[in-house]
């Protein structure tokens, strides 16, 4: 009896959160999916150190440096990029086809019959989108080498119809294929929004180099403590907003025969109306379109051309620089267009 109590007293002292994880661990289905979700990301993780063969290493950190669009795309590849590994352009080909299909939709009746046809309509739709994946990774991969060569990390690699670019090619379109695999099993198995855990896999993996470089390099502890303070708030702000519902009284009533008599009882519930009904998907969205005007144009970049092209690609890639106002304000713009059409 006494045991009992103790326990009781000590899982009351321990804050709520670590309470509901210490809970969860304790259902077995549970703990499952939480540890198979693990295992699918740590997985995610070695894959992403895997190389493509022919780079050099030294040149590929250098050109990384010195052009803040690739570090910022590398932010978002968890590092992949930076090592250019088969994992490099990690979902974003998916995310790219799952764009394109939710526009052409609508637009073509076939698909649109297609899609008004229930679960089979869904499990078409996904497999369309699938098949749509695989040139869209080989454009972006091809386009990412070809970036990368301009800048002079892949020297000596002459592109074109040859087996060494065949072979990197098809490589980080395999691992591409790979990773949204792996998400699917995550949402099938595992806790589910496979593919945004992938992403906010790569992001934190990368966060803390980011961190080490921007702080604890410098000496400057204060900062990163400042850091952590307003991490936790707008961590805690997105908890709140993500959880937040609006209540919407409703007012039922019904016929109960009882002894013999019909009587009507009337009863009150309510309908939960998410603030945040769209969720991640908007700022998923919005990231992807607004990063591919200025990775094309820095294929065409050149600045020692007056061409109006070469013009053109300076003024987008300066323009839509993730250091500069317009870049944030596009992204701004296009988080409340899908926000509106996701809710």
């Amino acid at each position: 009896m006494r045991q009992g109590q103790a326990a009781r007293q000590q899982q009351s002292s321990r804050p709520q959160l670590i309470q509901s994880m210490i809970d969860a661990m304790r259902v077995p289905d549970l703990r499952a999916k939480i540890l198979f979700t693990l295992a699918m990301l740590v997985i995610f993780r070695f894959v992403a150190q895997v190389p493509v063969p022919g780079v050099d290493t030294q040149a590929l950190h250098q050109a990384f440096e010195q052009q803040a669009l690739l570090g910022f795309l590398d932010l978002f590849s968890g590092g992949a990029l930076a090592n250019l590994s088969v994992a490099a352009l990690g979902v974003y080909p998916y995310i790219t086809s799952s764009i394109v299909m939710q526009i052409l939709t609508p637009a073509i009746p076939s698909l649109k019959a297609i899609s008004q046809e229930g679960e089979y309509g869904r499990q078409r739709i996904n497999q369309i989108t699938h098949w749509l994946t695989v040139p869209i990774a080989f454009l972006q991969s091809w386009g990412q080498l070809t970036l990368l060569q301009q800048s002079g990390v892949l020297p000596g690699v002459d592109f074109g119809l040859n087996l060494p670019t065949l072979a990197m090619l098809v490589s980080m379109v395999a691992g591409t294929m790979f990773l949204v695999w792996l998400g699917e099993l995550i949402t099938e198995r595992g806790l589910g929004n496979g593919i945004s855990l992938i992403i906010f896999g790569g992001i934190v993996a990368r966060f803390p180099s980011v961190v080490g470089q921007g702080f604890l390099e410098s000496g400057q502890a204060g900062g990163l403590l400042l850091l952590a303070v307003f991490g936790f708030i707008i961590i805690f702000a997105i908890v709140m907003f993500t959880e937040a519902q609006r209540r919407v009284p409703v007012q039922y009533g019904r016929s109960v025969f009882r002894g013999g008599q019909m009587q009507r009882q009337s009863g009150s519930t309510f309908l939960p109306l998410r603030v945040n009904s769209a969720g991640m998907i908007p700022l998923i969205f919005a990231f992807s379109i607004i990063i591919l005007p200025a990775t094309i144009a820095s294929y065409f970049r050149d600045p020692l051309s007056d061409s109006f092209f070469s013009k053109l690609a300076r003024f987008l890639t300066d323009t839509l620089d993730p250091s500069n106002f317009p870049y944030w304000a596009a992204v701004f713009f296009l988080v409340v267009i899908f926000t509106f059409f996701y809710t």
